[in-house]
């Protein structure tokens, strides 16, 4: 058993055992790459301690050659890359549903369980082409040594992801993280890092990979980390039901001012990320305080990578009035300064439209933020920077020139043929 992870004590700690945490809002703004000890942990049972020295990852399966390999022999065989990637567990934001509906069993989660690093190893696809892919192949698993007592029976925690995605350049058996050896609390001596896909993907502890003609049977893959209708009886799932979760779903999320701050008259200063998974780039972001009557676009820091998120400078908005934003219920309050830089790894959002001055501010409850995004589906084309525009807060984004634009306007929608789409999620709420 590992010991517990070094954090900053401000975390939000969800369980101690297994450790489940994540940073407040404003540690998560203060980064766009994120130091290890804000970085969340997300586990599902207790934390393994191997022995790098010991440390030995078999692959096997609908190979040619299966191999096994030393941390030195996989360090030294295979050229090593560094890929900076947003990681986001599959449950962020989770709190903002619970508001409104129990999810029995699950942790509430805030908008803290997303990071970025810096990731450094062996692309999976050059070990696996060591091996020698058999044609058959569909799937590649993943299993790590750290037994789950959530799963039905209780096992080791594992998963797959598709065999396309296992070749794809991004995809690392990574060794390093923020340019340190990986720590145990996130998957050392080796864990697997999957951009674009959900935290789950990304095994950590890898102890063997397999080559095969199906996904993996893992209770993780085929009971947990799916996606079922809304009328859905739990109770008569059976293993396979739904879909499984892969690739991210566009979110995003407003990290300051935070629930429950109390803002001065004046401009006010809103700060937050976006995240696409997959082949997708965010490259727009607007806010507004007003329920959608106007918006302020909102500029994007430049993408450390494809893989990262996009984080939001502050945009500034005009308020006649001072306020202090309430809490959504179920959630707990957090820590936040309303001028931070925005978060690790997603866009960032600047605008400033003066308010004038109010001796004796009233309190009144604010309007509700929300996030909006729209996203580009050509991996190959980057994000452009935005012009600032002025208006209100709430936070949408989306593609560039050959995409779509943000339209208020029905008369202007899209084309059918556009090539990309457009996905409104609910980013923060401040409801009374």
């Amino acid at each position: 058993m590992a010991s517990a992870p070094t954090k900053r004590a401000n975390m939000i700690v969800h369980e101690q055992e297994p450790y489940n945490a994540e940073p407040p809002r404003a540690a998560l703004a203060e980064h766009l790459i994120t130091p290890v000890d804000v970085f969340y942990g997300r586990n599902h049972g207790t934390m393994p301690e191997i022995d790098p020295q010991a440390w030995r990852l078999r692959v096997g399966g609908l190979v040619e050659h299966a191999l096994e390999f030393s941390l030195p022999e996989l360090q030294q065989r295979f050229t090593p890359v560094e890929v900076t990637a947003t990681l986001q567990c599959a449950g962020n934001r989770r709190a903002g549903l619970m508001a409104y509906r129990d999810i029995p069993g699950q942790h509430p989660w805030g908008a803290g369980a997303t990071s970025t690093a810096r990731w450094r190893g062996a692309r999976l696809s050059d070990v696996l082409a060591a091996c020698g892919l058999g044609g058959q192949v569909t799937d590649v698993a993943f299993d790590a040594p750290d037994v789950a007592p959530e799963a039905d029976p209780p096992q080791p925690f594992g998963g797959s992801i598709s065999v396309d995605k296992a070749t794809a350049p991004e995809v690392l058996l990574a060794w390093e993280m923020n340019g340190e050896p990986l720590p145990t609390a996130h998957g050392g001596p080796v864990r697997v890092v999957v951009p674009g896909y959900i935290g789950a993907r990304s095994v950590k502890w890898v102890q063997r990979i397999t080559a095969q003609d199906h996904p993996s049977e893992n209770f993780f893959q085929q009971g947990a980390y799916r996606v079922l209708p809304a009328d859905t009886d739990t109770a008569r799932t059976r293993p396979g039901d739904g879909v499984a979760l892969g690739p991210v779903a566009l979110n995003s999320e407003i990290l300051t001012p935070d629930d429950g701050d109390e803002l001065t008259a004046g401009a006010t200063h809103v700060a937050g990320y976006a995240f696409a998974g997959d082949d997708r780039t965010v490259v727009r972001v607007d806010v507004t305080a007003n329920g959608g009557a106007t918006w302020v676009q909102a500029d994007l820091d430049a993408q450390p990578t494809h893989w990262t998120g996009a984080s939001g400078a502050p945009v500034s908005t005009s308020r006649q009035d001072g306020s202090r934003s309430r809490r959504v219920p179920g959630t707990a309050p957090r820590p936040c300064s309303p001028n931070t830089p925005p978060p690790s790894g997603t866009p960032r959002a600047t605008s400033t439209t003066p308010g004038p001055p109010s001796p004796s501010p009233p309190r009144r409850p604010p309007p509700e933020l929300t996030a909006h995004s729209r996203h580009e589906t050509d991996r190959r084309r980057p994000a452009r920077r935005p012009a600032t525009t002025s208006a209100d807060p709430r936070a949408r984004a989306e593609p560039a020139d050959s995409g779509p634009r943000s339209f208020s306007n029905p008369a202007e929608r899209p084309s059918p043929d556009a090539r990309s789409c457009l996905v409104t999620p609910i980013g923060a709420s401040a409801k009374p």
